[in-house]
């Protein structure tokens, strides 16, 4: 092969690459600045005077979640609010007060310390089985005047071991402890999964004087994702709800007469939730547990959640923006990353960061995978599309809520362009 010929092929070739690079290459993503929505937000908080993260709560949408979440409920099982997807007191109230319930579910000793003390009427299940050493700081600590714990408060217990401590506990207070039986329905996080188990714990409520069965509790969050290979939710649903039967009746059996008129039939989630309108009239529970639908963050963004509206929003100002995204020690690769991807082209800090969440506007930015995570400045890329200047609000959407929400102090109250209230987080120590 002659040498002009050669160079013809090779040149070819990398013309060919080159293309196929190019082919590859991202498209610039953004469409300026905030939407209008968004712009509105920004407006509220600089009005109000705020300079730094905040966690931001849509206060319409919130209520429209309620009014879903109430609508698809009602007339066919009873609503409880789990606390930890809602940490705030006034979120809380904001909740019970829409959907019309006294029912909150609990999972840290924190939180049910101060909600006996805040919502004395209240009827609290505990969520997850908690160690002995709290249960005990619950009863030898400070408790709210007018809740009584004989008769509002329901402990979950997941194995005979727990439940024989609960036992001691209650035998050496001398008050009644109501028994909530965690059950696993197909998650396989715990719980009883074999019918010897749960006769063993039934056994030890029966000999105890100090224990009273309350009813059971199954969680499901594996539904939601289940592919359709394995059946899909559907399936998974069906298939908890049958374990479920299974586990009320032989308790039915085992206890008699001693089984409560008004068990606590506790089961679903935010995930799954909407799957148990269909089955009210032969599904085996009569409670409803739900929180994160609620506020609706990134991770919850499935079909079972389509009508829920997204109803909480980080809110962090930039503090410098560079006009080229350069990562220390390789500077001189800033021109060829930048035209790898046009979405590097611009970086913005922002204050604080490294959070659970994602950038949702203005649209078009990102984290940049190779200059890294940082809690006191992370640094967001965008293509030369999306306008922000120094100052600028950036917004981001939890892909949770419970850690979260702890993270910002008073969480700012968005309602028709203003913030309109502050409301406090609890504390979780």
């Amino acid at each position: 092969m002659d040498i002009k010929r050669r160079k013809l092929i090779l040149g070819g070739v990398a013309l060919g690459a080159v293309a196929g690079v190019a082919v590859l290459r991202p498209k610039a993503q953004g469409q300026g600045g905030h939407s209008k929505y968004f712009s509105s937000v920004s407006k509220a908080l600089d009005n109000a005077g705020f300079s730094g993260p905040t966690l931001v709560i849509d206060l319409e949408n919130l209520q429209k979640n309620a009014d879903i979440l109430a609508g698809h409920l009602r007339g066919h099982y009873d609503y409880r609010i789990v606390a930890k997807s809602l940490p705030s007191l006034n979120l809380l109230d904001a909740i019970t007060q829409r959907t019309n319930t006294n029912r909150i579910m609990v999972f840290q000793l924190p939180f049910l310390q101060k909600l006996v003390k805040s919502y004395p009427a209240s009827d609290i299940l505990l969520g997850k089985p908690l160690p002995i050493s709290a249960a005990k700081a619950f009863y030898f600590g400070t408790r709210a005047e007018h809740f009584d714990p004989t008769r509002q408060l329901q402990w979950l217990v997941d194995s005979p071991r727990r439940l024989n401590q609960y036992a001691d506990l209650a035998r050496s207070l001398k008050q009644s402890l109501r028994i909530n039986i965690e059950i696993d329905v197909g998650l396989h996080r715990g719980g009883i999964a074999s019918a010897e188990d749960l006769s063993a714990m039934l056994g030890i409520i029966q000999r105890e004087p100090y224990l009273e069965f309350s009813g059971f509790m199954g969680y499901d969050a594996h539904a939601a994702k289940m592919p359709g290979v394995l059946g899909g939710p559907e399936k998974a649903i069906t298939r908890g709800l049958d374990i479920y039967q299974s586990r009320v009746e032989q308790t039915k059996i085992q206890l008699g007469s001693a089984f409560p008129k008004a068990a606590t039939l506790n089961a679903a989630g935010s995930p799954t939730y909407q799957l148990y309108k269909s089955r009210a009239d032969r599904a085996p529970c009569n409670e409803i547990a739900a929180g994160s639908c609620l506020v609706k963050p990134v991770g919850f963004d499935i079909p079972t959640l389509s009508d829920h509206l997204p109803a909480a929003y980080i809110a962090s100002p930039v503090l410098k923006k560079l006009s080229q995204t350069q990562i220390p020690g390789i500077e001189g690769l800033t021109r060829p990353f930048s035209w790898l991807n046009p979405n590097r082209e611009q970086s913005f800090f922002i204050s604080g960061g490294y959070w659970k969440a994602e950038p949702e506007s203005p649209k078009g930015l990102s984290i940049n995978p190779i200059y890294g995570r940082s809690s006191n400045q992370e640094m967001l890329n965008g293509s030369k599309k999306v306008l922000l200047n120094e100052d600028d609000w950036v917004f981001l959407r939890p892909t949770q809520s419970e850690s979260v929400f702890l993270q910002f102090g008073d969480i700012a109250v968005y309602s028709k362009g203003e913030i309109v209230d502050l409301w406090p987080v609890m504390s979780n120590s």
